[in-house]
């Protein structure tokens, strides 16, 4: 069996990654907005906590998605 590998792999970005990642940006950017909200809105300090884990990762997230575009696909 011949399986073909890059030895080194191309800094490119193809469609479907494109795809992916928007996905994965819309999805995160959305829950982002929704916990802040909800952060404004609740009293209770032990939910408002965890509604800011929440909105932290969300963040971390949109941040390295967003590196990844910047890149444009670079393992570097």
């Amino acid at each position: 069996m011949n399986q073909d590998f890059y030895e080194v792999v191309p800094n490119i970005i193809t469609g479907k990654d494109l795809d992916y990642l928007s996905d994965m940006f819309e999805w995160n950017y959305g829950a982002l907005k929704k916990t802040n909200d909800a952060i404004e809105s609740v009293e209770d300090e032990t939910i408002k906590e965890m509604l800011q884990n929440g909105y932290n990762l969300f963040n971390s997230n949109l941040t390295k998605i967003l590196n990844i575009l910047n890149e444009g696909g670079s393992n570097e």
